[in-house]
């Protein structure tokens, strides 16, 4: 057995308005390991996390690094003992080059001039022993996702941290960016690192960790190696029950075409073209999949599709009728329904509560209006359906959004745009940041749209959950698609070069 580096002992964490995230859990991690930390959405896994890094307190419990009982009242405090923690949303000054962002905070100093000379002497020793090679000169906003994680780990070895915790580390990666994650934890796991994977993704963990830790519910469920267990078993402690993890493509009969997208073109924030004449069809009764690393024009589209952005050049046709520029409620009115990105941006109001935002889009319309008032009761009345049809665990109906899990918030969108009869529904990153159960939930969702002879477009950056739904898909890189097809014409590998930035033929002939 390798030495105990870090020991937490019964931590209890009860937030102000007495909800417990976490109930006497126990954690250990061993020097030179990879440990997984696995959870349903709030079962206390970055809880767990935040109070090893400093970021926030424990309500109770001991922490114990190399022996030595430590209390830790800010992140400064977690770094000086050699523990260090990259979070999902990177925290890196874009404007700043790869340098400069590494150093910062810790700039070194030589007659009161800042020295990034003896910074980048120092990176430049560990990108060689590490393999994390990274362009210092670059600036952030130029880099890919997978760099920009580079360069947070960079800065993590560059303050001798010991202790790397990851959270959520791979859900903006392409395939080949996590093979080259994977490759460079294994390298820093030889250095004798100690490193901690917070993912939802089982498969991941079962193929890069040495043990893994499920939480649920705010209490440890067990400690186990990896190797000694399958998806299906880590599933089951975070939920409780046998978890479905391929669904089958239903067979139906694929209807007449529902959406027609010609030579699309749509402009970004910074006014450049985002979407770059873009052609695709969605049939009713089938499923079309967009896959594609994030921030590569997805977002443009959808908001075009919506009514949300201005479409500069080319058509958005539904059902024969041309709908290009119209406004959203337009758009709504004709059977187009949108699960949206960003649940609480985009799909819910945080202060409104489960009722009102079950209705959202439809207050105007019987029966939930009354002229200019708004019918309380059938409101109600249709907000309880929801809660009991999609098994939405709240207080009940009149209980504000902002108090329900991110998977009972995700429930309720899906409900409520499920609920409105879609003859096409987008559904934009469906399953981001969900649990296994919560995943489950939704997948089952768009393929029952499906089975009724509804159109879906579903654009994810999780590749398996575009292979496994759709029947026809296509792979954006940079405003374009790099090829399209069904999916079981492309391995895994050429959708992550096509991921990548390759074209289709040149990935086949690359592999001839």
């Amino acid at each position: 057995m390798r030495d105990v580096i870090v020991l937490m002992k019964d931590i209890h964490k009860v937030y102000p308005d007495g909800v417990y995230a976490l109930r006497g859990v126990d954690f250990e991690l061993r020097n030179g390991e990879i440990h997984g930390l696995l959870g349903e959405n709030g079962a206390g896994k970055t809880t767990l996390m935040r109070i090893l890094y400093g970021q926030i307190k424990p309500t109770s419990g001991e922490i114990f690094i190399k022996g030595n009982k430590v209390r830790f009242n800010r992140p400064r405090d977690a770094i000086k003992y050699g523990i260090g923690m990259v979070f999902q949303h990177f925290a890196l000054v874009h404007a700043f080059n790869a340098l400069e962002n590494i150093a910062l905070g810790m700039e070194p100093s030589k007659g009161g001039l800042l020295n990034l000379k003896e910074v980048e002497d120092r990176v430049r020793e560990l990108m060689e022993r590490t393999g994390l090679k990274v362009d210092l000169k670059v600036p952030i906003s130029r880099l890919s996702v997978g760099m920009r994680q580079r360069v947070e780990i960079l800065k993590l070895l560059y303050r001798k941290v010991d202790v790397l915790i990851l959270d959520e580390p791979t859900s903006v990666l392409s395939p080949i960016e996590v093979k080259e994650l994977f490759r460079t934890l294994s390298k820093l796991r030889e250095k004798g690192k100690t490193i901690v994977l917070v993912t939802h993704k089982l498969r991941e963990a079962l193929s890069i960790c040495d043990r893994i830790t499920v939480l649920r519910r705010g209490k440890k469920v067990a400690t186990v190696k990896a190797r000694e267990v399958g998806p299906e078993d880590l599933a089951k402690m975070m939920v409780g029950r046998e978890v479905l993890f391929r669904v089958g493509k239903l067979k139906g009969r694929t209807g007449k075409e529902v959406l027609k997208v010609s030579n699309l073109w749509v402009k970004g924030d910074l006014g450049t073209y985002a979407v770059k004449g873009l052609s695709f069809t969605v049939r009713g009764g089938e499923i079309f999949g967009i896959a594609g690393v994030e921030g590569n024009g997805q977002s443009e589209l959808v908001e075009a599709l919506f009514g949300l952005r201005k479409v500069e050049r080319g058509s958005i046709t539904f059902k024969g009728e041309d709908i290009t520029n119209l406004s959203v409620k337009e758009i709504r009115d004709r059977g187009i329904s949108l699960i949206p990105e960003d649940r609480l941006g985009r799909g819910l109001i945080a202060d409104f509560t489960l009722t009102e935002n079950a209705i959202l889009g439809m207050h105007y319309k019987p029966p939930f209006s009354k002229g200019f008032r708004l019918n309380l009761e059938e409101s109600k009345s249709f907000a309880r359906d929801l809660i009991r049809k999609y098994e939405i665990t709240a207080l009940s109906e009149d209980v504000p959004v902002k108090f329900l899990s991110g998977g009972n918030q995700q429930r309720l969108i899906v409900a409520r745009e499920l609920s409105r009869g879609p003859t096409l529904l987008i559904a934009f990153q469906p399953t981001m940041g969900l649990d296994v159960s919560a995943t489950e939930f939704v997948r089952n969702g768009l393929l029952r749209m499906k089975s009724e002879g509804r159109a879906v477009l579903l654009i994810s950056s999780d590749l398996e959950e575009v292979v496994q739904l759709s029947d026809r898909m296509a792979v954006m890189y940079e405003g374009k698609f790099m090829g399209l097809g069904r999916p079981e014409e492309f391995s895994t590998e050429e959708i992550g070069l096509m991921m990548g930035g390759l074209e289709l033929h040149e990935v086949k002939s690359g592999n001839s």
